[in-house]
C-alpha cells in the first residue's frame, strides 16, 4: 500500500497544529528539573508560571503562544516506502487547510521577504528539508515551527581551521547578543563543519534533541557541558528575569569539511516546539513525539 497525498497531508496539518498545543515532555520535565535547582525567586516563580501556561494549553486545547510562526518540517522519506499523489503539494495543502479551520485563527505571520506583506501563503512556504533513510518502509516528519524567539537570533560564521576555544568564544558572544530576546530558557543547537548550508541545517537540526541525551562523541559531549554551563552563568535567566536558568540545554553535531569551517548557532524558545510522526506504507500514523 503507497503512502498517499491524503495521509501527507493529513500528518502534516496535525503536526503542525499540535505544535502550537504542547509543549514536549522532555521539556516540561527540564523546566520542572530547573525550577528545583533555580536559586533566584523571581527566577522560580517565572518558571512557575511557565509550566502553568504549558498545562493550561494542554488541558484546555489552547494555544501556547500567540505567535504561531510559520511551519518547518523536516521529512525522511524511507527508501523502501512507495509514494502515491502530489507528496509535496500535500504538505503544502495540509498548511492551507490548518489555516482555514483551526481554532484560535492563527496569526498572518508568513511574510514577503521583498515587500514585507504579511498573510498566510508564500513562495516555499511551508519550509521543508527533504532526506532519505536507508531501507525504512515510513516517511518520518518532525515539525518545528519557527517564530521571533526561535529564528531571529540564529547566526553563522565561517572560520579557517578553527579551535575548540575560538568556536565555544563565538557561540557565547550569539548568546551575549541575544540576551534574554528569544524568550529563555532556551534549547541552543549548534552546527560545526560541512558547507555554509550544511552548518546551519545540522544547527537547526541538533535543536529537535530530547533535553537530557548525551552526546555520543566525547569531545562535543563536553563542549555541550561547558556551554551550558557558560551560558547559565550569563545571568539572563527566564525570561530576562535574572538566575541560573538562560538554556535547558545545548547539543552540538558536526560535519567534516574543508579547512574553512563554518559555524552555526541555533536558538528554540521556552516552548521548544517540536512533534513528529512517522507514516507507513500500511496506512498508519503513529505519533512519535
Amino acid at each position: 500500500m503507497p503512502i498517499t497525498y491524503d495521509m501527507m497531508k493529513q500528518a502534516t496539518a496535525q503536526l503542525y497544529e499540535w505544535s502550537l498545543r504542547k509543549v514536549p515532555d522532555d521539556t516540561l520535565d527540564a523546566l520542572r528539573r530547573a525550577q528545583e535547582t533555580e536559586t533566584n525567586e523571581v527566577a522560580r516563580r517565572t518558571l512557575s508560571i511557565l509550566l502553568k501556561s504549558a498545562i493550561a494549553a494542554e488541558t484546555q486545547n489552547r494555544l501556547v503562544c500567540s505567535d504561531s510562526g510559520v511551519p518547518v518540517f523536516f521529512i525522511q522519506i524511507g527508501t523502501a516506502t512507495r509514494l502515491e499523489g502530489d507528496i509535496k503539494r500535500a504538505v503544502s495543502d495540509g498548511f492551507d487547510h490548518l489555516v482555514a479551520t483551526t481554532n484560535p485563527p492563527l496569526l498572518k505571520h508568513v511574510t514577503n521577504p521583498l515587500t514585507n506583506e504579511r498573510g498566510y501563503r508564500g513562495k516555499d512556504m511551508p519550509l521543508v528539508t527533504w532526506d532519505l533513510i536507508d531501507g525504512a518502509d515510513y516517511v518520518d516528519i518532525t515539525c518545528q515551527p519557527k517564530a521571533l524567539g526561535s529564528g531571529r537570533w540564529a547566526a553563522l560564521e565561517i572560520f579557517t581551521f578553527p579551535t575548540l576555544e575560538q568556536i565555544e568564544k563565538y557561540v557565547m558572544d550569539c548568546v551575549l547578543k541575544a540576551g534574554s530576546q528569544h524568550c529563555p530558557p532556551v534549547s541552543i543547537g549548534v552546527g560545526i563543519g560541512g558547507t555554509f548550508d550544511i552548518a546551519a541545517k545540522l544547527a537547526s537540526k541538533a535543536t529537535l534533541r530530547p533535553y537530557g541525551t548525551k552526546n555520543p562523541e566525547p569531545t562535543l559531549a563536553a563542549m555541550e557541558e561547558r556551554l551550558l554551563k557558560a551560558v547559565n552563568g550569563t545571568g539572563f535567566g527566564p525570561m530576562g528575569t535574572g538566575g541560573d536558568t538562560t538554556a535547558l540545554g545545548v547539543h552540538v553535531e558536526y560535519a567534516a569539511g574543508h579547512g574553512f569551517t563554518p559555524v552555526a548557532v541555533s536558538f528554540n524558545c521556552w516552548i521548544n516546539r517540536r512533534t513528529r510522526a512517522r507514516v507507513y506504507d500500511d496506512g498508519r500514523i503513529e505519533r512519535i513525539e
